[in-house]
């Protein structure tokens, strides 16, 4: 009996342990899911294109995650983790009703002129800043509260600023995206304060009446042919700039030549003015010389010249001299030799009846 009794205590207490040892094992399961659940709801995913604000309610810190991937919240409320779209949004004005937040109807414009104009399709690109995320869910709360915004924002401005143009301005492409990127700017600067930016708006040409659309299109027909008078003048210009440096290049080759030419010209004639010079200076020399050479011999032979006349000189004065001391006789006898042979034909004849001297007339070759 002790050992049957026995027996039934060890089956008990073996029951007994397998049955705590069950419950350890559902204890610790059950823990285990408990954690996975906590670290499932304290993790949450951030996709590209979005931005995250994470808030602790105990400090009440914000943080703001732009990086994609795993985010991690401590649950029970310490965390509250608020997900935005940053991807670019569109905001569109077309049709003739309101859909939502991003489809509104087409926009109308009074001109500055006080006629109308109509946008049949404008959007607006917009997106939120990341680093300004804590700014968006403070102002418009978490999720696409901040859509809303664009609608008020956008109309009002984009009127107000294309309706400082007139008509005739408003249809100008230059006026027209100055009005644009000023519409731009001023949305912007209102709204970069709550963390959302706008990026491009993107705006048709605007639609008139048909009366005043005739007469754009009639004034843009006049403008392409002014444009293209613009052109032919412009090109007629340049056809005149271009023939002119033609011609003044030709007639600067032309010159070029006829310089060329007459260097050539004046060169050969310097050569030959030096030739002739050289020529001229030879003869010149040669002439100077037979002419000093003459003028020697000349001195020279009047030198003699004048040595003969001074001996004739001196013989005949000799004899001059001479002859005066020469009695009479001597005179007379030296008179008849230089007469001699001469014939002398003496008549008298008388002027007046009671001739008082004798005239001689000289006859044939009495000298």
């Amino acid at each position: 009996m002790n050992d049957v009794a026995d027996k039934a205590k060890a089956a008990a207490d073996e029951f007994l342990g397998g049955i705590r040892k069950q419950r350890s094992l559902l204890w610790v399961a059950g823990a285990a899911l408990i954690l996975l659940i906590i670290a499932f709801r304290s993790c949450a995913t951030l996709e590209a294109g979005q931005v995250a604000v994470r808030v602790n309610h105990i400090t009440g810190q914000q943080t703001t995650l732009t990086r994609p991937g795993l985010v991690m919240r401590l649950p029970f409320g310490v965390h509250s983790l608020h997900i935005l779209d940053a991807s670019p949004q569109t905001f569109t004005m077309q049709g003739d009703r309101n859909v939502d937040d991003l489809h509104v109807k087409e926009l109308t414009v009074r001109a500055s002129d006080g006629s109308n104009f109509v946008f049949k399709d404008t959007t607006v690109i917009f997106r939120v800043l990341g680093d300004e995320a804590q700014a968006v869910v403070a102002d418009a709360g978490p999720g696409g509260g901040f859509r809303t915004w664009m609608r008020p924002f956008a109309r009002s401005i984009l009127r107000d600023e294309f309706g400082r143009e007139s008509t005739i301005s408003v249809s100008n492409p230059a006026n027209f995206g100055e009005a644009t990127e000023r519409a731009r700017s001023r949305l912007n600067e209102l709204l970069e304060l709550h963390g959302i930016v706008v990026t491009q708006i993107v705006t048709p040409r605007p639609r008139f009446s048909e009366e005043y659309e005739g007469l754009i299109e009639a004034r843009n027909e006049a403008e392409n042919q002014l444009t293209v008078i613009k052109s032919d003048l412009a090109r007629a210009g340049t056809d005149r700039q271009r023939q002119l440096a033609e011609v003044d290049r030709d007639q600067n080759r032309t010159m070029q030549e006829k310089r060329a030419e007459f260097e050539t010209q004046l060169a050969q004639a310097i050569t030959q003015q030096a030739q002739v010079k050289r020529v001229v200076d030879t003869e010149r020399i040669e002439k100077i010389g037979a002419g000093q050479a003459a003028l020697s011999a000349a001195d020279s032979r009047a030198v003699e010249l004048r040595g003969e006349l001074d001996a004739v000189y001196a013989a005949r004065k000799a004899q001059i001299d001479a002859f005066r001391n020469q009695p009479v006789e001597r005179v007379m006898e030296r008179l008849g030799e230089r007469l001699k042979g001469v014939t002398i034909d003496i008549q008298p004849w008388s002027d007046d009846a009671a001739p008082s001297r004798v005239q001689l007339e000289q006859v044939g070759g009495a000298r």
